[in-house]
């Protein structure tokens, strides 16, 4: 799938587990005051030189995976089965799966019977690990809108349609979409991350692009959301005077994460073993959470492959402990200062899952 990693670990006969990793950057330029912190420069796709950091944890994404393989491959007497190691490039753009999956992943190579991840938490304290059985992750879907008008002189708006005030109304009534569209006990998010229109301060534009993403945990909340977006741009603009070769242009990208739903029964076997070696309080039920992944895209595929993503703690303790008890700010997944706090995070990653695994090899069904 172009930069994708498969390892085959064969060690008699058994089951087949896979155990993945994303290795992504993000185009974000660190400040977070190490004397490692990364910089690296990197070409995006259009060719711009950009800072990146592992903003979301990847790094230690890849170690805690490398250090359950090493663990797993010198206690190969406690275990039988062969372990499917994949290191997935393309996370954070939401191709990396599917590249891998089309690219035949599960033709070239064994079909697991389980495939189990960690994403790291900058919620949960480093030493404890997220679990949530069914649905954890939300599906994502991008979206862009391009709002029409007819420019002209800043000092001249009457005789102009304006897309930037049409577009600041279409903003304010997407907001509605969820809030008065949707079932409210269904979750749905609809984010307007970049507006762009207008290069001088006295020159009405005529046009504005603005890029969204969605999401959700439903098909159907999905779906009422791009028809919602049509109308409500729409609306707008026919209130707004515009012919209709005028209208908004409302389009979706082709790819999209579908939510990450854990297998229940991997979930709470995994959850199990978690506990054994961890202790009970160790491990934790969350809520699930609206951040997207197309880890999900492996449990989609013909072969039904059951999955599971767990949470692992990414933050120091006493930073934690601040933050309970006095509200200090803990930098969020992508941002600029994220630190997962390394050595209590890779610990405990890699021992409960490597407890993990040589579980799952050993039970029959």
């Amino acid at each position: 799938g172009g930069n994708g990693v498969v390892g085959i670990l064969n060690n008699g006969k058994g089951k087949v587990i896979m155990l993945r990793t994303d290795m992504d950057a993000l185009p974000i330029k660190e400040n977070s005051g190490l004397d490692f912190a990364s910089t690296t420069i990197r070409k995006d796709a259009k060719g711009n030189e950009l800072p990146v950091m592992h903003a979301c944890g990847h790094d230690l994404h890849m170690t805690t995976w490398l250090g359950t393989l090493r663990t797993l491959s010198t206690l190969k007497d406690e275990w039988n089965g062969t372990i499917m190691a994949v290191a997935q490039p393309a996370e954070e753009g939401s191709m990396g799966a599917q590249a891998m999956i089309n690219d035949g992943l599960f033709k070239r190579f064994p079909v697991p019977d389980a495939a189990l991840c960690y994403h790291v938490s900058a919620e949960l304290p480093a030493g404890t690990i997220g679990y949530l059985p069914g649905p954890i992750f939300a599906g994502v879907k991008s979206a862009g809108i391009t709002v029409y008008g007819s420019g002209g002189h800043g000092a001249m708006p009457h005789k102009t349609i304006d897309p930037i005030v049409l577009s600041a109304k279409i903003i304010l009534d997407i907001q509605t979409i969820v809030s008065r569209r949707i079932n409210p006990v269904k979750p749905a998010v609809i984010t307007v991350g970049a507006i762009h229109g207008g290069q001088r301060n006295n020159v009405i534009p005529d046009e504005v692009k603005m890029l969204l993403t969605i999401r959700y945990f439903d098909d159907a909340v999905l779906q009422t959301i791009g028809e919602s977006l049509k109308a409500i741009t729409r609306g707008h603009a026919i209130a707004a005077g515009l012919p209709d070769n005028k209208m908004p242009l409302v389009t979706f990208s082709e790819s999209v994460d579908p939510p990450v739903c854990n297998h229940p029964d991997l979930v709470m076997k995994s959850v199990a073993s978690m506990k054994d070696i961890l202790g009970e309080g160790q491990v934790i039920q969350v809520d699930p959470a609206m951040t997207g992944e197309d880890f999900g895209k492996y449990g989609m595929t013909d072969e039904k492959i059951p999955i599971a993503l767990f949470w692992l703690g990414g933050v120091n303790q006493d930073k934690y402990n601040d933050h309970i008890g006095k509200g200090c700010f803990l930098p969020p997944l992508h941002h600029a200062s994220f630190v997962p706090d390394f050595e209590p995070a890779y610990q405990c990653g890699t021992a409960a899952m490597t407890k993990t695994m040589i579980a799952l090899f050993k039970q029959t069904n």
